[in-house]
């Protein structure tokens, strides 16, 4: 039995939203619905909602001037080359290829990197099996 003066346990595991700071709502809106394909939810004011996963992703205009950057979102795909060539004929600004992070036990972990069309940066991730490895391009 707790005290009643105790303080309850606090655990913070579950991600229910996150934000995005942009400078062009509308554009970084059609970025996310359009280009990366991101279910549309609905716009209030400064902000626009997409769902992503289990995740409500929010792009909002700064309140007041702030710094940028630092933050990266990882998003997991099944086929990294896949959509890597996709993402690429869409025009989506790339830093670099996909490419091998870390072999792992079972599998191997991929990554590309690109920037949203507010310059934010956005991880690509792929956990590739090692029964699919033999097919990989080399």
């Amino acid at each position: 039995m707790s005290h009643p003066d105790a303080a309850p346990s606090v655990s913070l595991e579950k991600i229910g939203q996150i934000a995005i700071t942009v400078d062009d709502l509308a554009r970084a809106r059609d970025f996310y619905q359009n280009t990366l394909g991101m279910k549309f939810l609905f716009d209030a004011g400064n902000l626009a909602f997409f769902k992503c996963g289990d995740i409500r992703l929010m792009l909002s205009t700064p309140e007041k001037p702030t710094p940028r950057g630092g933050t990266i979102l990882y998003f997991h795909v099944p086929d990294i080359h896949a959509t890597f060539s996709t993402l690429k004929q869409r025009g989506v600004n790339f830093i670099d290829e996909p490419h091998l992070i870390a072999r792992m036990p079972d599998h191997d972990l991929w990554m590309v990197f690109i920037h949203d069309s507010e310059s934010n940066t956005i991880g690509i991730m792929c956990e590739i099996p090692r029964t699919d490895l033999e097919f990989l391009p080399r």
